[in-house]
């Protein structure tokens, strides 16, 4: 959309205020928390999407980015206990639950031998028994094995046990990890940073200033790392926009964050199953938002086994610029709070083929967004007889 069309869109909007947020849009001027505010109030999904489009396509294009990757859950036993979650099961029930050697998950990573995946994500529960040194014992192994495989690992739930079991700071925490072989954090475990919510349905586990803490350690020592959200559950749209702005000041401080993405919370299976879900128009509202108030982010991500695939197509109109990976696993995270991807994987055939069906530009990238292939000129057809994109 060019800016003789946006400006059409925003001369036919009838609110002046929303209208003077088209302007400064279009200025790439700030939007402040009261504006933010204002759009999920009062801003229809049209124009805000026809907004956030705007600056997606500003910024990259119709590019539209995935990586080929794969999940290690080394465990779903954990001493927190979320109203939200679906997925972990209490120390007092491990026997429910799952917890992997350090065999078991190199094995994971061997089973990728001669494939093409450039990141692994390892990420899970909170076990009081895996610690700070078990987990750089795994990352050595892992490096030991494939050097130039990039690791993202731990949310600052898990590294916040680590450290204090380990009565580390997070900055020497972060250190030891990093050394270890830790390339980048990915942006789990941010959910709500409102106190008053979070200690609703979050109460032990990290705050926001400490999960805040970690990823500016991070940034520190030259990482990269992703945020994310958790929406649609008992928060208010003031909520919403104190999470970005204090996501948005730290980028400001630091740059370290690649992406934002939204999480739908799913209430398949957990202690909130009588919260509604959000509609998918409120989903669009949610992604076009965040493109337009996170001005220093520069991407915007949608994890489609949460979404499904076509409303992960969908929100490629509304500010997104990534779909995420390949995953080539069974991800239970989303599948066990009732996400639309009941076993959560697609092959780099499927994944293009996804993204050029709604006119976008497939760009395979590794985990910092350097472009390690431009799919806009390959034959469907032809990538699903070849092995190497199934």
């Amino acid at each position: 959309m060019d800016v003789a069309a946006i400006q059409q869109v925003i001369a036919a909007e009838q609110d002046p205020a929303l209208r003077a947020i088209g302007e400064k849009v279009i200025k790439q001027e700030r939007i402040t928390p009261e504006e933010g505010i204002l759009l999920f109030e009062r801003a229809g999904l049209p124009f805000a999407g026809a907004l956030a489009n705007f600056v997606r396509e500003r910024l990259h294009g119709d590019k539209t980015y995935f990586n080929r990757n794969f999940h290690i859950e080394p465990t779903n036993i954990c001493v927190f206990a979320c109203s939200f979650c679906s997925y972990s099961r209490l120390y007092a029930h491990r026997e429910e639950g799952w917890e992997l050697t350090t065999d078991q998950m190199l094995d994971i990573v061997k089973s990728y031998d001669g494939k093409p995946v450039t990141e692994v994500h390892i990420v899970g529960g909170v076990h009081p028994k895996l610690t700070l040194n078990f987990f750089a014992d795994l990352l050595r192994s892992i490096k030991a094995h494939r050097p130039e495989l990039h690791i993202k690992g731990f949310t600052p739930v898990e590294l916040d046990y680590m450290f204090r079991k380990a009565k580390v700071t997070p900055e020497d925490g972060m250190k030891f990890l990093h050394e270890a072989g830790l390339d980048s954090l990915p942006g789990g475990g941010a959910e709500i940073f409102a106190p008053e919510i979070r200690k609703q349905i979050c109460e032990d586990k990290v705050d926001a200033e400490g999960w805040l803490r970690i990823h500016a350690a991070a940034h520190a020592l030259g990482m990269h790392s992703n945020a994310t959200m958790l929406y649609g559950h008992i928060e208010s749209f003031a909520d919403r926009i104190d999470h970005m702005e204090r996501l948005r000041q730290l980028q400001d401080k630091t740059g370290g964050f690649n992406t934002f993405i939204p999480l739908k919370f799913r209430n398949k299976d957990n202690e909130m199953s009588n919260v509604p879900e959000s509609t998918m128009v409120e989903d669009m509202r949610m992604y076009a938002i965040a493109r337009l108030y996170l001005d220093n982010f520069p991407h915007l991500k949608a994890y489609w086994p949460m979404l499904g695939r076509q409303s992960a197509q969908l929100t490629l109109s509304f500010g997104v610029n990534d779909i995420d990976g390949t995953i080539d696993d069974s991800t239970k995270i989303y599948s066990m709070a009732g996400s639309e991807e009941q076993s959560p994987a697609m092959s780099t055939a499927q994944l293009v083929a996804l993204i050029k069906q709604v006119k976008r530009e497939p760009v395979e990238r590794d985990t910092l967004y350097n472009v390690v292939k431009n799919y806009k000129d390959m034959d469907i057809a032809a990538m699903e007889v070849n092995p190497l994109y199934n």
